[in-house]
C-alpha cells in the first residue's frame, strides 16, 4: 500500500525558508517526517536537502520541455519528502487532488503518473509499469470471457478497441459488485469512474454536477480527460484507452485517496491481481473474496 509516515509532522523553519507559498510551507511541515525508517536506502535526506530537491524540481518545470529524465530523478531524490506530504493529515481528503498538483503539475502528465505508482510499489523495478500492463492486458482477457459468461458484457466481436474497453469498464462493477450500492442519483456503479461523452456535453459542466469527487474517465469520440473532482488532470487518446483503469487507479495511490465503496470491490481486485499489492487478511471484505474466489474458479486459477 501507499507509504505512510508515522511520525508526527513538525514544523522546521529553515526548510520552511527556502520555499514559498502555502503549499510550500506544508510541504515543509511534513519533511521533518522524513525518517531513517522512512528512508529507501537506510539514510534519508535531511529535510533541507528534501527542501532543495524540491525548489530544483519546480524550477525545472517552470521550464518549457522540461527534461523528462530530470524530472524523473528529482522526483526520485524527493520521494520520501513528497509521500509524507501526500500520506499526512495537512492535506484534507476533499482538497487533496488540489493542493497535490499543485505541488506537483508534472503529475498531469500521465508517464510521470504512472512512474509514481511505480516508486510506491516497487521502486527498484523499473520495468514494473510494463509488467503491470502485461497483467492488466491478461485480466482483460479473462474477465472479457468472465463477463460473457456472466451475461454482463457482450462479445467483442465487431467492437473497436475503445468501444470494447468502454463495454468493459462499465460491466467491471456488476462482475465484481461492493456490497454498497452507488448513490441514489447515479444509475450505475461504473459511473463512478468512467463517463462517455454525449455530442455537444460540456466536459468541464459534467464534472461540476459530479456526485463524487473520485478519479474519472471522460470519454470523448476522439480524446479522453482524466480528472479527479471537477478538476481535469491529463489528457489522452483514445487509442489508450484500454489502459484507462490503470491510469485511474494510479491517480489513487499517487494521490493517497480511498476508493469509493460503490467500487471498493472491484478496484481492490485489480490492486490485488494487477498490481499485485496484496490486501491485509482484515481489508478484505467478503464481496472481495467472493468476487475474487469466483473469478478464479472461471479461469481455473
Amino acid at each position: 500500500m501507499p507509504f505512510s509516515c508515522s511520525c508526527k509532522p513538525l514544523l522546521n523553519g529553515d526548510c520552511c525558508m527556502t520555499l514559498s507559498g502555502l503549499t510550500m510551507c506544508k510541504l515543509a511541515i511534513v519533511y521533518s517526517c522524513v525518517c531513517k525508517n522512512n528512508s529507501h536506502d537506510g539514510v534519508a535526506d535531511s529535510p533541507a536537502s528534501q527542501a532543495r530537491h524540491y525548489k530544483s524540481l519546480q524550477a525545472l518545470w517552470r521550464k518549457p520541455n522540461a527534461n523528462k529524465e530530470s524530472v524523473t530523478q528529482l522526483l526520485d531524490l524527493e520521494f520520501e519528502a513528497r509521500r509524507a506530504f501526500i500520506d499526512s493529515d495537512v492535506v484534507k481528503q476533499d482538497e487533496r487532488h488540489v493542493k497535490i498538483m499543485e505541488a506537483y503539475p508534472c503529475f498531469r502528465e500521465i508517464e510521470h503518473l504512472m512512474d509514481e505508482l511505480r516508486r510506491i510499489l516497487q521502486r527498484d523495478n523499473m520495468d514494473f509499469i510494463s509488467e503491470v500492463k502485461e497483467r492488466w492486458v491478461e485480466f482483460c482477457k479473462q474477465v472479457q470471457f468472465y463477463g460473457v459468461f456472466k451475461k454482463v458484457l457482450k462479445s467483442p466481436v465487431g467492437m473497436s478497441k475503445a468501444e470494447q474497453a468502454i463495454e468493459l469498464m462499465h460491466a467491471l462493477p456488476a462482475m465484481f459488485p461492493s456490497a454498497s450500492p452507488p448513490p441514489k442519483k447515479m444509475r450505475d456503479a461504473s459511473e463512478a469512474f468512467i463517463h462517455v461523452l454525449k455530442e455537444k456535453e460540456d466536459p468541464e459542466s459534467f464534472l461540476k454536477k459530479r456526485h463524487l469527487s473520485c478519479p474519472l474517465l471522460l470519454v470523448s469520440a476522439t480524446n479522453c480527460i482524466l480528472a479527479v473532482g471537477d478538476n481535469p488532470i491529463a489528457e489522452f487518446h483514445n487509442d489508450d484507452l484500454h489502459e484507462g483503469m490503470l491510469y485511474i487507479i494510479a491517480l489513487y495511490y499517487a494521490l493517497h485517496l480511498t476508493y469509493p465503496k460503490c467500487v471498493s470491490t472491484l478496484l481492490s481486485i485489480i490492486q490485488s491481481e494487477v498490481l499485485g499489492d496484496a490486501l491485509h487478511p482484515q481489508d478484505q471484505t467478503s464481496s472481495f473474496k467472493k468476487g475474487l474466489s469466483e473469478m478464479r474458479a472461471f479461469v481455473g486459477n
